[in-house]
C-alpha cells in the first residue's frame, strides 16, 4: 500500500486543455480570440496558396503539351520536308522541269506548315495564365471578411 506522501495529487483536466491548472473560462479572452483568428487566417492563406499552385501547375501542363505539339510538328515537318521533298521533286521531274517540281513541293510543305502553326497557336491561346478559381475564392474570402455574419 502506498503511503500518502508517495501519492501524487491529480489535477482534473478538461478534454482539449493544454495542461494549464487554472479553471477553464466560459468566455474566451481577447488574446485567445486573436490567436484563433490568426490560426484561421494562416490556414486560409495556406489553402489559397495551395489552390493557386494547383491551378498554375494544371495550366503549365496544358501549355507544355501545346508547346511539345508545336515542337514535335516542327521536327516531323522538317524530316518530312527533307526526305519527302526530295522524293516528290524527283518524281515530279518526270512530268515538269526539275525547278518547277521543286517549287511545287515547297508550296505544298508551306501549306502543311501553316496549318500546323495555326493549330498550335490556337491551342496555346486556350491556356489561361490567371488562376480563375483562386481569384474567385479570394473574392469570396474578402467578402466574408468584410461581413462575416452572412
Amino acid at each position: 500500500m502506498a503511503t500518502p506522501s508517495s501519492q501524487k495529487a491529480t489535477v482534473r483536466q478538461e478534454p482539449g486543455s493544454t495542461g494549464a491548472t487554472r479553471a477553464p473560462s466560459q468566455d474566451p479572452s481577447v488574446g485567445e480570440l486573436v490567436g484563433e483568428i490568426g490560426d484561421d487566417l494562416s490556414r486560409l492563406v495556406r489553402s489559397e496558396i495551395e489552390l493557386a499552385k494547383a491551378e498554375i501547375k494544371q495550366e503549365a501542363t496544358k501549355a507544355g503539351k501545346a508547346a511539345g505539339m508545336l515542337a514535335g510538328s516542327g521536327y516531323a515537318g522538317h524530316l518530312v520536308l527533307l526526305l519527302g521533298s526530295l522524293t516528290a521533286i524527283f518524281g515530279l521531274a518526270h512530268l515538269v522541269d526539275l525547278a518547277w517540281a521543286a517549287l511545287i513541293v515547297t508550296a505544298v510543305w508551306a501549306l502543311v506548315g501553316a496549318v500546323l502553326f495555326v493549330s498550335g497557336r490556337k491551342r496555346l491561346r486556350a491556356v489561361q495564365v490567371k488562376p480563375e478559381r483562386t481569384a474567385q475564392t479570394l473574392k469570396e474570402d474578402a467578402s466574408w471578411a468584410r461581413n462575416p455574419t452572412n
